[in-house]
């Protein structure tokens, strides 16, 4: 008989959402371009525009504002520019500030050389060092334009919730820029663009139960952009050309009108279940360590060290009992390797980690089930004395 499959892959991509699948239905059978003026192009464009009012509602912001891209990582690579506008007047970024936590999107620079880009530290406990953003912001050579400065407001792996406001106040008392990965902050965060303080927000569809290839830049006004990446026509307000994907963008907005609303009562069973999860893992493996414990998480994220256990080893035994989860980030074409993360934090990067997300359908049974998983995996290395 056939395991029966518990998804606990969250973080990597949650499922889509019934609500964003019918809207792409409705949205496929309709045949205008939204940039066509008859009828049939008018019924397209209040699809997307509807969309835009809803991810824009979701982080606090107009939707005048909203630029729709194809991925969370186009996005980046279209914020991560060395030239900005003002209206028409250029205006020159002189470096990329990034933190070392960051998603390889953002991490790998966007439009800027190698060498013009500078890593901010981070604390053994994974929080980014406003430390280190001060001194770097303050040896700025104001000379070659502004600073811009890209971090996550919750880490990927850890689920960390970084200082995004604090930082704010930094950057800008430097004359920078700040650019906000709110990625794996939707949907669990309250978002306000103004409360965090950032110039552009980027999330994703898929992290949300919206639809896989379809993200979004949120900025805080509409003169203030960086020089197109995709160019072409003047879709998107000149921002990024190509016909709107018209499917993806509606259920990307029916995931975000989901999303926006019972956020507290669905965080709160999320992390009842989270936290019953990390009780018995502790009981059944009390030298299991658990990063970020002590820390403000977002509600849905696990992200453990079982000593003795390679990650790639404790991911493939989850995975042959019936437990989706990670090995760290799904962002390397299933390649398990060392975490970033991890180096970052002064952790041994070599042993690995194992990451569970939950999500909104995630059941009792489910984390049950999950628990027997942890425990057998945790005694079998045990029993050997070596790597499960």
């Amino acid at each position: 008989m056939a395991i029966e499959r518990i998804y606990l892959d969250w973080n990597a991509t949650a499922p889509l959402l019934g609500c964003a699948r019918d809207a792409m239905i409705e949205a496929l059978s309709l045949p205008g371009n939204p940039s066509s003026v008859h009828a049939e192009g008018r019924s397209a464009r209040t699809l997307v525009e509807n969309a835009r009012r809803a991810v824009g509602t979701l982080v606090g912001a107009s939707p005048a504002t909203v630029t729709f891209t194809a991925s969370a990582t186009e996005a980046a690579n279209h914020l991560l520019s060395p030239v900005y506008r003002m209206g028409r007047s250029p205006i020159s970024i002189g470096r990329l500030y990034v933190s070392a936590i960051e998603h390889p999107a953002i991490r790998s620079g966007g439009r800027f050389a190698a060498d013009q880009i500078s890593e901010i530290a981070v604390k053994p406990s994974g929080v980014i060092d406003l430390g280190s953003l001060t001194a770097h912001l303050m040896t700025h050579d104001v000379t070659s334009g502004l600073p811009l400065v890209a971090l996550m407001l919750v880490n990927n792996e850890t689920g960390i919730v970084q200082p995004i406001a604090e930082a704010a106040a930094i950057v800008h008392k430097h004359g920078g820029l700040l650019v906000v990965d709110a990625v794996q902050a939707a949907g669990r965060l309250p978002l306000s663009l103004d409360a965090l303080g950032a110039d552009f927000l980027i999330i994703s569809a898929h992290k949300i139960g919206g639809p896989k290839g379809i993200g979004a830049v949120i900025a805080r006004g509409e003169a203030l952009m960086p020089d197109p990446l995709v160019r072409g026509g003047g879709q998107e307000k000149g921002h990024r050309a190509g016909t709107e994907n018209v499917a993806a963008i509606a259920g990307f907005g029916a995931a975000a009108r989901f999303m926006a609303e019972g956020l507290e009562i669905r965080n709160g069973e999320i992390a009842a279940h989270r936290d019953r999860l990390e009780q018995a893992m502790v009981s059944a493996a009390p030298d299991v360590l658990i990063y970020g414990r002590n820390e403000q998480r977002v509600a849905n994220t696990s992200f453990f060290h079982l000593p003795g256990l390679k990650a790639e080893t404790g991911q493939i035994a989850f995975d042959l009992e019936g437990v989706a989860l990670s090995a760290g980030a799904a962002c390397s074409s299933g390649k398990v390797g060392a975490s970033h993360v991890l180096t970052a934090m002064g952790e041994d990067a070599a042993i690995g980690a194992l990451r569970l997300s939950l999500g909104p359908s995630t059941t009792d049974a489910e984390i049950d089930r999950a628990i027997e998983v942890f425990s057998k995996v945790a005694g079998r290395r045990k029993l050997s004395g070596q790597a499960a």
